[in-house]
């Protein structure tokens, strides 16, 4: 393989062994800043395959993602995938972008539609002279070469899909259009994954799909996120939290050990790897890992 080769996720992942890969944001301040940073430096020793670093809604991140993830791609051993939105950006624009990633040796792509600065709620409004589809930023991205893409799939639906039927028929769509992997939105009940790849596959795509991770460490700040992303909380994982309400440290406990039960579910199932939502810190996940026994 060529150091080329070895940059490209899409690669990394079909040619088997364990995928593990880590999310970031872009911080809002320099304290911010040194927290990333650490969370970084802390998972590095694990050589994940990849690591990701998300748009705010709206776009509203776009020059911090480009500098966080090019600094990724400088400083570290780690490949870095940066996201990729529609929303606000004239198809010049993501040209522009995708030229920044280009010279900085970015050669991975989360191409998403994104959410609009109100929210994933608030209705869909294109920009004159972008896209209105993540299907045709895929286009666009593989037109122009050099670059793996990867995309969103929804275990339980997208919220704006009209059935878990057509929510697959768009991510076969986007595979189709060039896409070469997908990263799942959080979930919590493995089956939920596992009848999302079912589905893929039963119209002939066998693009890997990554499920999404993040442990439950707040059972409100999850719920108010799953509620605008489309992802249940299952009554018994509730009923397991609740239980433990009056101890903090007992409803982290917990939820880590929820997690690391997911983990196992999922790869013992076939999941080709785990992909965490770190919040740009790196203790939640480690914890998983050492009860999943990974170690560096």
């Amino acid at each position: 393989m060529t150091e080329s080769d070895a940059q490209h996720i899409g690669r990394l992942i079909s040619e088997g062994g364990r995928s593990f890969s880590f999310e970031f944001f872009p911080p809002k301040d320099e304290a911010g800043e040194q927290q990333l940073w650490s969370a970084i430096a802390a998972l590095e020793p694990y050589a994940p395959t990849f690591v990701s670093v998300t748009y705010g809604a709206g776009g509203s991140t776009r020059d911090k993602t480009v500098k966080i993830t090019e600094r990724i791609a400088r400083e570290t051993s780690m490949v870095p995938m940066a996201h990729l939105t529609c929303v606000g950006h004239t198809v010049a624009e993501i040209e522009a972008i995708l030229d920044d990633y280009a010279a900085a040796g970015v050669r991975n792509v989360m191409a998403l539609r994104g959410d609009p600065s109100e929210g994933p709620r608030a209705p869909w409004t294109s920009t004159p002279g972008g896209f209105t589809y993540a299907t045709e930023l895929v286009e666009l991205v593989r037109a122009r070469g050099g670059f793996d893409i990867g995309v969103a799939a929804f275990p339980e639906g997208h919220p704006s899909a009209a059935s878990l039927d057509a929510d697959a028929d768009v991510l076969v769509a986007k595979a189709q259009a060039g896409a070469a992997f997908a990263v799942t939105q959080m979930f919590f009940r493995a089956e939920d994954y596992f009848d999302l790849v079912e589905r893929v596959r039963a119209r002939g795509v066998d693009m890997p799909i990554l499920p999404g991770i993040m442990p439950i460490l707040n059972l409100a700040a999850i719920r108010r996120q799953g509620e605008l992303i489309g992802t249940s909380v299952p009554d018994e994982i509730v009923a397991r939290i609740e239980a433990r309400a009056s101890d903090p440290a007992a409803v982290r406990a917990e939820g880590i050990a929820l997690a690391a039960e997911l983990c196992e579910d999922l790869l013992e199932g076939g999941a080709p790897g785990l992909h965490f939502y770190t919040l740009n810190r790196s203790k939640a996940t480690l914890e998983v890992f050492a009860k999943l026994n990974v170690t560096v």
